[in-house]
């Protein structure tokens, strides 16, 4: 099994989306913001996620997404899922015609495989990810990046206007 950028990015875009959940949705573009990822790609994966409801959008001023579950209610395994991604290694997805229409034979232990990596994923919830001390640590980094870079956009486009003055 290969996790592509697309399961990766849709598991980072939720965890950014659990560890912002104060009541409030969060914007999807301080998303792609704090983790550096295109927005219009964001976009899409959101659109699947949605379908998938794992996640509910907000319209208006002040919207954006929040997770239409508890953290708790929603694990990795999911979230792959929804965005199209196989939690597969076997290269038959399981039908048993690996080799010239027939199983090869290491078929068993793919699948084997697969169904392990399956229920690892399926055993992790947003919230167990949350709870981490070091995944808090970095997500308040990311935070204070983003505030710094905003506030140095505002001050660049105060200043060009003439209207801040230099101390």
């Amino acid at each position: 099994m290969r996790l592509t950028t697309k399961g990766r990015y849709a598991v980072t875009a939720m965890l950014d989306l659990a560890l912002h959940d104060h009541g409030e949705p969060t914007a999807l573009a301080d998303i792609a913001d704090r983790q550096d990822l295109s927005l219009s790609y964001l976009e899409q994966l959101f659109a699947q996620l949605r379908r998938a409801d794992l996640i509910k959008s907000v319209r208006g001023p002040g919207g954006g997404y929040q997770l239409a579950r508890m953290s708790s209610e929603i694990n990795v395994a999911q979230i792959v899922i929804a965005v199209d991604e196989e939690v597969d290694v076997a290269r038959c997805a399981g039908k048993g015609n690996c080799q010239n229409g027939h199983k090869c034979l290491a078929h068993n232990l793919w699948m084997a495989l697969s169904t392990q990596i399956r229920e690892f994923l399926t055993g992790i919830s947003l919230a167990d990810l949350i709870s981490n001390p070091e995944l808090i640590g970095i997500a308040l980094t990311q935070d204070r990046a983003l505030h710094a870079a905003r506030e140095r956009e505002q001050d660049a486009g105060l200043r060009g206007a003439g209207l801040r003055h230099k101390n």
